[in-house]
């Protein structure tokens, strides 16, 4: 049955219109017939474009104004250069040998747990069995360089966390043991490297400024552990700031600047590539949202911002920073917890204890209490339960702002001036930034 009704849609002849129709050699019947002169003249004619015909279709010639059918396909039936269907194929076959996927591997036992969550002087909760070397979990990397017969891979940070051993799975499935060259919590990056041999394709690096909005993007990566695996959308949004809570916490303690994109990311897709139509590397997934109803929104770090940090990170195996020394809690977030412990005491009926006062001007609403001082916060004679609110002369009211102003204004080396509260007082102190350690908080 034909999906149309008009019959000029339909393969189905009426038996109608084939009797009603016959067909005609294109001439008109004359009454008249022809003389041998006109005879003559037609059949000189036929015989002369019989000629030009056969010849054209010999050398190829189809004469000037002549357009000469062949069995040849025509050019539009075959794909071009231009073709914007082909553009992703190609794109993603020139970067594609380049990504692969990165496993996780961590000592745990036959629960699945890490070693160090048994207590190891309590006998009754040791497991049967030691901790072995098992996958905790699977993601991606991008191959940018070859250097003196390695092949060094960026990936995020989070995607190697914890791990005891990095494997690197190439596009061909051979599997080959990664070194963990420089990680950074911060930017959540990370640095591998493997051996090169049999590695002919790196990355192509793009210009992650000059995207647009709108512009199609390809993600590759290993979703799932599904291994190579691609998807195409379109970059939704160039600069993004999403907030991040770097310990898994809930509390927002730092702002990535990313990509903004529609194209699916899933587990597993982290530390992938995001490329361009041209197969250059413009970034490296990261994130996506994941709430309920929540669906196209991924995230990527630009490369312009990853590779200054991939670059430290090959020369110090860390991302050097400056640091005041202090441990913090955010004032916001403690009358937060404070309204909330009361709450909890007069749902059980018991009288709230009252805690210290820090004694603040009314409108001081927004600063750092000081949970501990070390290194250059406690030569500087800070001290627990003082709210620094300001740094220099830049207001600081959380515990991000002030990474964000010792990260992005400061340097190692420097001076800055702190001004805080004490016991209701206003002072300031000045002291001497240092480099911030694997363990310090700031």
């Amino acid at each position: 049955m034909s999906l149309f009704d008009d019959d000029f849609f339909s393969t189905k002849v009426s038996r109608r219109s084939h009797r009603e129709t016959r067909p005609t050699l294109g001439v008109r019947r004359s009454g008249r017939s022809w003389s041998s002169m006109r005879i003559i003249v037609a059949s000189s004619l036929i015989s002369t474009l019989t000629v030009v015909l056969v010849f054209g279709l010999i050398t190829g010639w189809g004469g000037s104004g002549v357009s000469v059918s062949t069995n040849k396909p025509s050019p539009a039936a075959t794909v071009q250069p231009g073709d914007p269907f082909e553009r992703p194929i190609q794109a993603s076959a020139k970067v594609r040998p380049a990504v692969v996927s990165i496993i996780n591997e961590q000592l745990l036992d036959s629960f699945g747990l890490p070693d160090e969550f048994w207590d190891q002087e309590d006998d009754a909760l040791q497991p049967e069995e030691e901790a072995t070397l098992q996958e905790a979990g699977v993601g991606s990397g991008v191959i940018f360089e070859k250097v003196k017969g390695k092949a060094r891979i960026i990936t995020n940070y989070h995607v190697i966390e914890d791990a005891n051993a990095v494997k690197a799975v190439l596009t061909n499935g051979e599997i080959r043991e990664a070194k963990i060259i420089g990680k950074d919590q911060i930017t959540d990056l990370a640095v591998l490297e493997i051996d090169a041999k049999g590695i002919d394709v790196v990355a192509e690096l793009g210009d992650s400024s000059k995207i647009r909005d709108g512009e199609t993007v390809i993600a590759i990566g290993n979703p799932l552990g599904l291994g190579d695996s691609l998807t195409m959308g379109i970059v939704s949004k160039t600069r993004r700031i999403i907030p991040v809570s770097l310990n898994q916490d809930g509390v927002y303690d730092w702002e990535q600047e990313v990509i903004q994109i529609d194209a699916s990311i899933n587990k597993g897709n982290s530390g992938g590539a995001l490329v361009d139509l041209n197969g250059r590397l413009i970034g490296i997934n990261s994130m996506k949202v994941s709430d309920y109803g929540v669906e196209g929104l991924g995230f990527a770090i630009p490369i312009n911002l990853a590779m200054p940090v991939v670059k430290s990170l090959i020369e110090y195996g860390k991302v050097k920073r400056p640091y005041v020394g202090v441990f913090t809690l955010d004032l916001e977030q403690y009358y937060i917890q404070e309204a909330m412990r009361q709450r909890a005491a007069e749902e059980e009926g018991e009288e709230v204890e009252a805690e210290p006062s820090l004694q603040l001007p009314d409108d001081v609403k927004r600063g750092i209490i000081v949970l501990e001082a070390i290194g250059p916060a406690k030569k500087a004679e800070l001290q627990p339960d003082d709210v620094i609110v300001q740094l220099d002369s830049t207001p600081i009211g959380s515990t991000m702002e002030l990474r964000k102003y010792l990260y992005m204004k400061k340097a190692i080396g420097d001076k800055v001036e702190v001004t805080f509260y004490r016991e209701g007082k206003k002072k300031t102190t000045s002291l001497l930034l240092v480099e911030a350690s694997e363990e310090a908080e700031e």
